[in-house]
């Protein structure tokens, strides 16, 4: 079936990282598949194991057969295979690979139960009220659930509590030992301006998600969407909403980093195993030296994260770098991992210089076609192909496994970014606009067919014509904001013609149409009714 016919429910989270004060929601509660927004969390806890002393980034991995079993996207690992801690941790932030995200948490944790649980307790820790993982990748499995607020909070985390490590969301390609890969996210890196980070996700009954992160000037934008119906519709919501964050959000502001939790390591883990059951015993018992000892064990391992070099650090033979009181402006090219270690065993990469990589992959940004070991997986080509190509293959979901259906019927700001998806874009410029939020009802779980992009509405107002398709946007985007109210049902559309670029809201009934060509004529706006 055509990804364009199903249609997930839209949900949406804006939030000024400097505080996490909220700049717009939509839905943002709402429990849906997070898909491969999963291995934000993954990675979270690889960076906390790096950091506690449990690994390094050269730490050797056994590929499990769990992992080597996983459904594409996927690096390729082999069962049995040795690889470094650094190529999984490359392989699963920049191409989104679900097999290295599971030999991540299979080494980490020992089996994808064990890490699920230890994944659920750092959410926990982070204030993830609504999320449930049942996997280290996000591949589709029933009760596997997050919200758009929830994926916001991790993001922020990640920028303040590894900043050290964040700057690999922004590469756009990376050695991942066993082949160069590209990332999932590099069309909207290069599209719009200010963004370098974080992930994103697809699966069926997700739709197209997206965790991004920009900063201008003193002002820096967390958002997430869930249920985009295309790369480039998920793509040109997210720019509106990250333009409308830069909007709303002061120009400057104390900024209030978030309280990183205690390193939650593994109970078998030997070096922060006895943190864990310190917490523990703290949470359950009343003897005040156990909570002593628990908050003890908390502030060391917090400050182990703090930036000055510690016995955690040299154990781990990481070289720290300070924690930066203020990020570097985004237009500044990505800094290089502050770690790059050669892999423990040479069988695992390409004979090469020791002081190669670190120079050869700005080069690598450089080439056009970048030769694999494995052939482009569906998530990578899905983000390649243009807006109207259909995608065939479920991306980072198991085609042989059930699909579970969303428990809300299609809003219509999902079915605006599917009609708008249609519509010819200009690929170096992504324009703003914002489609007031609408009621989320509540509804049984059901199989949801795509409506039509006029829902049953054949009348439209017009603003006029315009020489390009730019200024029609311009003018569309200004008077969505101005009439906000009047034009919520109407979807923007632009119409090309020999003569120029109609600025068109359609999809309104008659007496919407007439409502909101009388409150712009009393702002000066010139506009006529086009009917059926």
């Amino acid at each position: 079936m055509p990804v364009a016919l199903w249609a997930a429910p839209f949900a949406a989270y804006v939030m000024d990282a400097r505080t996490g004060e909220v700049l717009y929601e939509k839905n943002a509660d709402t429990r849906l598949h997070p898909a491969s927004l999963t291995k934000m969390m993954t990675l979270y806890i690889a960076f906390q194991a790096i950091e506690s002393g449990e690994a390094s980034l050269d730490t050797m991995v056994t590929v499990t057969a769990h992992a080597a079993g996983q459904a594409p996207s996927r690096l390729g690992l082999r069962k049995g295979q040795k690889i470094a801690l650094r190529y999984l941790i490359r392989a699963a932030a920049i191409k989104s690979a679900n097999d290295a995200a599971a030999a991540i948490g299979d080494h980490l944790s020992g089996d994808e139960a064990k890490f699920a649980a230890r994944m659920n307790r750092t959410a926990k820790a982070l204030g993830m009220k609504n999320t449930t993982f049942k996997n280290a990748n996000g591949l589709t499995r029933e009760g596997h659930l997050s919200t758009a607020h929830d994926m916001s909070l991790l993001g922020r985390h990640l920028l303040y509590d590894f900043p050290q490590y964040y700057n690999l969301f922004s590469r756009r390609t990376a050695d991942a030992g066993m082949a160069h890969v590209a990332n999932t996210n590099r069309r909207f890196l290069d599209a719009y301006d200010g963004a370098d980070g974080i992930k994103t996700g697809y699966t069926v009954p997700a739709g197209f998600n997206l965790t991004a992160s920009a900063q201008r000037g003193n002002k820096r934008i967390i958002a997430t969407i869930f249920g985009g119906t295309s790369p480039a519709a998920r793509n040109s919501k997210m720019a509106e909403l990250l333009d409308l964050g830069f909007e709303r959000a002061p120009n400057r502001v104390n900024t209030q980093k978030p309280e990183p939790p205690m390193l939650m390591a593994s109970a078998e883990s030997e070096i922060a195993g006895p943190q864990v059951e310190a917490a523990q015993e703290a949470e359950e018992g009343d003897d005040e030296a156990v909570k002593l000892a628990a908050a003890a064990a908390g502030a060391a391992t917090v400050a182990a994260r703090a930036g000055a070099p510690d016995q955690l650090a040299e154990a781990a033979g990481l070289k720290r770098s300070p924690r930066p009181t203020a990020r570097p402006a985004a237009a500044a090219a990505p800094e290089p991992e502050p770690v790059q270690l050669a892999a423990a065993d040479p069988a695992t990469r390409p004979a090469e210089k020791p002081a190669a990589e670190p120079a050869s992959e700005p080069v690598a940004e450089a080439v056009a076609e970048l030769v694999q070991v494995t052939a482009p997986q569906p998530e990578t080509l899905a983000m390649i192909a243009p807006a109207d190509e259909t995608v065939e293959s479920q991306g980072d979901t198991d085609p042989s496994g059930p699909v579970f259906i969303q428990t809300a019927t299609a809003q219509p700001e999902t079915l605006a970014m599917g009609s708008a998806a249609q519509v010819p874009r200009n690929d170096t410029v992504i324009l703003a606009a914002l489609t007031p939020p609408a009621p989320m009802p509540e509804g049984k779980r059901e199989v949801v067919a795509r409506a039509s992009s006029s829902g049953g509405r054949n009348w439209g107002i017009s603003l006029g014509k315009y020489p390009s398709q730019y200024a029609a946007e311009q003018v569309l985007l200004k008077t969505a904001l101005m009439e906000s109210t009047a034009l919520a049902q109407g979807l923007r559309k632009v119409a090309t013609r020999k003569s120029g670029y109609d600025a068109l809201f359609v999809g309104l009934s008659r007496g919407d149409a007439d409502l909101a060509c009388a409150r712009l004529a009393a702002r000066a706006v010139d506009c006529s009714v086009i009917g059926p």
